[in-house]
C-alpha cells in the first residue's frame, strides 16, 4: 500500500482495523480464550510469529490488571496454522506497577489431539505512568525517504518467501538491504524498513509485537534462502509510539551451528526508540525461504 493511501481520510484507527479484528480473542471463561487464526497473516503455510505474539499479548492484556506489555518472551514450540486455536492464560503475580502472566496457544492436530504451539511469559504495566527520562546512545536508523525504498509490490516478480502477510503490511525496505532480492546479498546480515499496517492504523504497544518480526529475515542478506523458523523471541516495549510510520532495523552478528540471532530496534516518528527485541532462529538450507 502506498504512503499516499496511508495518508488518506479512510485510514483505520486502533480498535477498528484488520489487525484488531484478526487478533481479537473471545473469552470463553476466565483465563481461556478462543480465536480463529487468520490466513492473511501467514508466510508460506505457517502463521507469522509476530502476529501470534500480538494474539497472546491481547489475551494477557485482558487477563492481567495492567494493559501494556513491557516485556514478552516467547518460545515457539510447533508451527501454527490458520484456523481455530485456544489461548490459556495464568496470572503469576500482580503488583502496583507490574503484573506478570503466562499464556500458551493450542491447536488440534490431524488426529484431534491438542498441541501446544507457543508459550509466553510476560510482564505488563502502564506505559503512560513511566517517567519521561531518556538517556540513550542509540540512534535511529538512517533510512532513505519512503519513496526511495521498495516494498514487495515493487518487484517485477514475487519476492522469495513472500506470502499473504505482505498484503496486511506497509513495508518499504532500504535498498541497501535488498541485495538478496537482486541475487547479490551484501553478506552483512542487516534489514531496515519503514513499517506500518496496510490500512493506515497507527502503531500501539500490541502492534509493536508484530513489527519486530515482520521484515524479511536477515539471513537473506547473508546469502541464505532456507526456512528460518523462530525458536525464541523476547520483546521489550519501551514507550507508546507516536502517530506515523515506524522505522525497523534488524541486525545479525553471529550465525553458528545452524542458529542465528536477530536484534531489532523500532523507532517512531518522533525519533524515539519504542521497542527492542532479540530472537534466536534456526537456519535450514535448501527449503523455501519462509519463517513463521
Amino acid at each position: 500500500m502506498s504512503e499516499q493511501a496511508i495518508a488518506s481520510d479512510r485510514r483505520a484507527v486502533p480498535g477498528d482495523s484488520e489487525f484488531d479484528r484478526d487478533t481479537a480473542v473471545s473469552r470463553r471463561e476466565p483465563g481461556v480464550y478462543d480465536i480463529d487464526l487468520r490466513a492473511g497473516w501467514t508466510i508460506g503455510n505457517a502463521v507469522n510469529g509476530g502476529y501470534l505474539l500480538a494474539v497472546l499479548g491481547r489475551a494477557l492484556a485482558d487477563a492481567l490488571p495492567h494493559s501494556d506489555p513491557f516485556t514478552v518472551s516467547a518460545h515457539y514450540l510447533t508451527a501454527s496454522r490458520p484456523g481455530p486455536a485456544v489461548v490459556r492464560t495464568e496470572t503469576v503475580r500482580t503488583g502496583r506497577t507490574l503484573s506478570t502472566g503466562q499464556a500458551s496457544l493450542y491447536q488440534r492436530d490431524e488426529h484431534g489431539d491438542e498441541v501446544e504451539r507457543l508459550r509466553v511469559l510476560a510482564s505488563y504495566g502502564d506505559l503512560d505512568a513511566l517517567p519521561d527520562d531518556v538517556r540513550t546512545t542509540a540512534t535511529p536508523p538512517a533510512l532513505p525517504p519512503m519513496d526511495q525504498c521498495f516494498g514487495p509490490q515493487d518487484g517485477p516478480t514475487p519476492v522469495a518467501g513472500g506470502s499473504a502477510i505482505t498484503g496486511r503490511l506497509m513495508l518499504k525496505l532500504d535498498p541497501a538491504t535488498l541485495g538478496w532480492a537482486l541475487g547479490a546479498p551484501s553478506g552483512k546480515g542487516e534489514m531496515r524498513s519503514w513499517f506500518g499496517l496496510a490500512d493506515g492504523r497507527d502503531a500501539d504497544p500490541l502492534s509493536l509485537l508484530l513489527a519486530v518480526d515482520a521484515l524479511p529475515p536477515t539471513a537473506f542478506e547473508l546469502g541464505l534462502s532456507g526456512w528460518v523458523p523462530t525458536v525464541e523471541l523476547t520483546v521489550h516495549v519501551r514507550h507508546r509510539p507516536a502517530p506515523g510510520p515506524l522505522r525497523v532495523s534488524i541486525t545479525t552478528r553471529n550465525l553458528a551451528g545452524g542458529f542465528l540471532e536477530e536484534d531489532a530496534e523500532v523507532w517512531d516518528s518522533s525519533d524515539r526508540l519504542v521497542a527492542q527485541s532479540r530472537q534466536l532462529a534456526r537456519v535450514r538450507l535448501g527449503r523455501p525461504a519462509n519463517r513463521p
